[in-house]
């Protein structure tokens, strides 16, 4: 190409990286080009929050009239700003590969509680601006306070910095973008299937005049057609919503293996409880149009669903259910009971590694009063785990993140192997963790609790019927009481072999925790 190349970017210092990362990328494929910086409405206004901002694309529509009047010829965009329909006359000619679209909670150390979950302090003030952000948030801790954050990352964290808030939430991608070191906060990482990101987020898009097929010719060279196909999904289900960055709207897609994965987190404001829906399917084919129709406003619902544990009145699942007006009978079909009232604090002289397969293995152990003499790591197989972990002071080190045991077991055994493992848990246990280890790893098995299952099982008339453990299976199949019609959810794999066993169909959600459970029966 004989000409300079123009590209149009805001002036803050994430948008000028990106700028410079295309600029780069392009002299690579030795097509010179400069930038040009552009005020927009959204860096001009900074007293409104986002959803008090007139129209959509308040960070890319000036780039977009510079780009139509041939001012520039080039406009790089953060893809989770663009509305979802090009100006007449502008195309996105390439997409960036993905960076990490993972949330960060930046906690002030002296508003750090483990205790509590995602570690702010009970009644903390986080900031952010984002719809979305906010209704994910108080999901998961309604106690919190949200007040509105503006500004480019480093003003961001410099607002934190002076105390202005106790926790602030951050894309991970601009914050790796820029190298900022954040050593003296704590930090939460959100992983996007826990959190969910908004349309595009982490994506870089290159926007320019439809025309110019040379150009575009040029800048296939950057383009990644995978990561279109996913973004596809994720914009066109904010499309079809009608929404723009102020919808609290989250969706990720992504492949795995050779299934697409989608996730997707819903509210109707700030304030409103979510949604949630995860799909996996072997095509994007009619994807963003299914996803939607399962969020219809006149989409009928189970009326009751059973789940064999005890729900509390303030808990994800059970706020998820009511929420949608779904009856919830909650309750155990097995009980727990202690089986050692102390043991020999020498077990734990050379332990490297203390792992808990369920909460009641937490609770258990920590009533013994354990005593670490050196620093130990501790893992977990979920986040129900990492829950009850946290309620008795310590963080994990490792969360599994798969409701296969075996995948829990692979993920544990890279980061455990040839180190001392102690495993509390129930008399006879599975031991689908410990076999997954190396014959060089040191594997002590410490009984604390037993399961007993209650007898003449009552059965329930609920259309739904989540089950929660292996045990609670078999009590409820001492004789079959599951009805015709009736639908069955399996918290893991484990579980869900005790059905494959009986010959009964069941659905697996995609994380073994209340978040997982209540996306599953949201997506019967």
């Amino acid at each position: 190409m004989d000409r300079k190349i123009i590209i149009g970017t805001r002036g803050s210092e994430l948008a000028l990286w990106q700028a410079n990362f295309i600029k780069d990328s392009l002299e690579a494929l030795h097509i010179s080009a400069e930038l040009k910086i552009i005020k927009t409405q959204g860096d001009r206004i900074l007293n409104l929050s986002f959803d008090k901002l007139e129209g959509k694309g308040f960070f890319t529509k000036e780039l977009e009239e510079e780009l139509l009047a041939g001012t520039i010829d080039i406009a790089v965009h953060s893809h989770k700003d663009l509305p979802t329909e090009n100006p007449p006359g502008l195309i996105i000619a390439a997409v960036s590969e993905r960076e990490d679209p993972a949330e960060l909670l930046l906690i002030l150390k002296d508003c750090t509680d483990v205790r509590q979950r995602l570690s702010v302090k009970f009644g903390g003030l986080v900031g952010t601006s984002s719809n979305r952000r906010k209704a994910q948030l108080l999901a998961v801790r309604p106690d919190l306070e949200i007040k509105d954050l503006r500004g480019n990352v480093p003003t961001r964290i410099g607002k934190l910095r002076d105390e202005k808030y106790d926790a602030i939430m951050l894309a991970k991608a601009g914050v790796t973008r820029l190298g900022i070191n954040l050593d003296e906060f704590h930090v939460e990482e959100l992983g996007p299937t826990e959190f969910i990101p908004a349309p595009a987020q982490g994506v870089l898009a290159i926007q320019i005049r439809e025309r110019d097929h040379i150009l575009y010719e040029a800048l296939q060279d950057l383009h990644h057609p995978d990561v279109a196909a996913e973004l596809a999904v994720e914009r066109n289900v904010l499309k079809l919503f009608g929404g723009g960055c102020h919808l609290p709207l989250g969706v990720y897609c992504r492949k795995d293996d050779d299934k697409f994965q989608v996730f997707t987190s819903k509210a109707e404001d700030g304030e409103g409880f979510p949604d949630r829906l995860f799909l996996e399917t072997d095509t994007l084919e009619g994807l963003p149009e299914k996803i939607v129709a399962k969020f219809a406003k006149d989409r009928k619902f189970p009326l009751k669903v059973f789940i064999s544990r005890d729900i509390s009145a303030g808990s994800y699942f059970r706020r998820a259910l009511e929420k949608n007006k779904i009856e919830i009978e909650a309750r155990s079909l097995i009980r727990t009971v202690r089986t050692i009232n102390r043991f020999d604090s020498y077990i734990l002289k050379n332990i490297d590694w203390v792992f808990f397969t369920s909460k009641n293995a937490v609770e258990y152990f920590f009533q013994l009063n354990p005593a670490f003499p050196k620093k130990v790591k501790f893992g977990v197989m979920g986040t129900g785990s990492e829950d009850m972990l946290r309620k008795n002071g310590h963080f994990a080190d490792f969360v599994g993140e798969s409701t296969d045991t075996a995948d829990v077991a692979a993920d544990f055994a890279a980061v455990a192997n040839g180190s001392a493992v102690l495993f509390p848990g129930a008399v006879n246990p599975m031991r689908s963790i410990q076999q997954g280890l190396s014959a060089e790893t040191k594997v002590i098995d410490l009984p604390v609790y037993e399961t007993v299952l209650e007898e003449n099982v009552e059965p329930t008339g609920a259309d739904v019927l989540v089950f929660t453990s292996p045990s609670n299976v078999e009590a409820y199949f001492v004789d079959n009481l599951l009805q015709p019609q009736q639908k069955v959810i399996a918290i893991g794999k484990s579980t869900g072999k005790k059905f494959e066993e009986m010959g009964v169909s069941y659905k697996l959600p995609f994380s073994p925790d209340e978040i997982g459970l209540a996306e599953a029966v949201f997506g019967i």
